[in-house]
């Protein structure tokens, strides 16, 4: 998006060094990406840099408002409500569509957030493949404003093992092995000492948790969560006899489990600005909208896009048992403004904060961009494309 430096890199680009790349990727990790990585890093201009890091603040404050509780009590299904919640998500993700404001200039519009942790292991190893391999400019920077690689992996440390033993803090997942993010796992496992363990694994003793490998009993304090409850339900025949999490264990979550129902879509009809598209609970609406296309209907409680209704209709509406748990937002038209040699592509930035226990306000650690040239952005709907897929950004600070 920086005019330039795109030219600069298509020019240069060869599909050897995008090879050579998913080679090192693979090499340093030991698992092969199992989602599409695309040809190109996102290289983003100063002004819209400046944009998006003003949305991410604004929404910051939703998150830090001291009632945020109160506000989204109605967001935890009764279910899945687990015991032993902390005063604060330790992860706080906002993903951005790449948009042209009314003067033709690039600004950001906010699409969805979410109170649980996203890519931060892997995105740092593809963010510093890119530079190995391709042309990314020395000036543009992938993390979040002033930090270093050694400082970011110190703020990871702090925010997912804390002042635990990283012998007692676990990355818990359900069926690890089989994740699409397996990868962030591997990364994550090597660059905090941390095991990767699957739900199946645990063990309890009274409201102590503990896993055995290798023969040996290691006990459990800390659980860098990775679980989705509804995930969760679905695989457990798969997984034998789990034991049932939302017991009151005496363990720290990072995060805990409510928090990814409390920042999520439920928050959207509660933020506004500039960068917001108009949202509304379902069943809040007094007059529905005429014109349905310019909306999008998505589900409060799903994952991966898994739900959403691109271009609703009125019978869409009328099917929907439970409208309270649907949000109607305003559809947002991506800007294609990615240039790539087989066509432009539209382009989704996600912003990943972490909140350390020792940080006053959430700190912009990293990011996570997506490449699209179809109607869904999900690496998974590009699959038959090139130059689309899994990217990191470069910002012109």
């Amino acid at each position: 998006m920086i005019p330039d430096i795109r030219l600069a890199y298509n020019q240069s680009y060869s599909p050897a060094q995008y090879q050579a790349l998913l080679s090192d990727l693979k090499a340093s990790t030991g698992v092969e990406p199992a989602f599409r990585i695309a040809e190109t890093p996102v290289f983003v201009p100063r002004l819209l840099t400046e944009r998006l890091l003003e949305a991410g603040d604004a929404v910051v404050k939703v998150i830090m408002r001291p009632d945020i509780k109160t506000l989204t009590a109605g967001a935890i299904p009764k279910t899945y409500n687990v015991p032993g919640e902390n005063a604060r998500p330790q992860f706080i993700i906002v993903d951005f569509a790449v948009t042209r404001a009314d003067d033709g200039s690039l600004t950001p519009k906010l699409i969805e957030l979410q109170g649980f942790p996203s890519l931060f292991g892997f995105q740092e190893q593809l963010a510093a493949a890119y530079r190995r391999h391709l042309n990314v400019p020395s000036g543009l920077e992938n993390l979040g404003k002033g930090l270093t690689s050694a400082s970011y992996r110190d703020l990871l440390r702090r925010t997912i093992v804390g002042n635990r033993p990283a012998g007692e803090t676990i990355l818990l997942e359900v069926l690890p092995l089989q994740q699409k993010t397996l990868i962030d796992f591997a990364v994550t496992e090597a660059m905090l000492g941390i095991p990767v363990v699957c739900v199946s694994e645990l063990k309890q003793s009274g409201r102590e948790l503990y896993f055995e490998r290798d023969g040996k009993k290691r006990p459990i304090s800390r659980i860098y969560n990775r679980v989705i409850f509804e995930d969760l339900e679905k695989m457990r025949p798969q997984l034998g006899n789990p034991i049932d999490l939302r017991q009151d264990f005496d363990v720290e979550w990072a995060p805990h489990p409510n928090w990814y129902y409390r920042i999520s879509k439920y928050l959207l009809p509660h933020i506004s600005g500039p960068f917001a598209p108009r949202a509304w609970f379902l069943d809040e609406i007094p007059v529905l909208p005429q014109q349905l296309d310019q909306f999008v209907l998505k589900p409060l409680f799903s994952f991966a896009g898994q739900g959403v209704i691109i271009d609703p209709t009125p019978e869409d509406l009328e099917k929907i048992a439970d409208p309270g748990n649907w949000i109607l937002q305003e559809k947002v038209t991506y800007a294609p403004a990615v240039e790539t040699p087989t066509g432009p592509a539209k382009c989704e930035i996600r912003l990943m904060y972490c909140w350390p226990e020792d940080a006053p306000a959430p700190i912009l650690a990293h990011n996570l961009a997506r490449l699209s040239k179809g109607k869904m952005i999900g690496v998974s709907f590009n699959d038959s494309q090139d130059w689309v897929g899994g990217s990191s950004a470069f910002f012109e600070y």
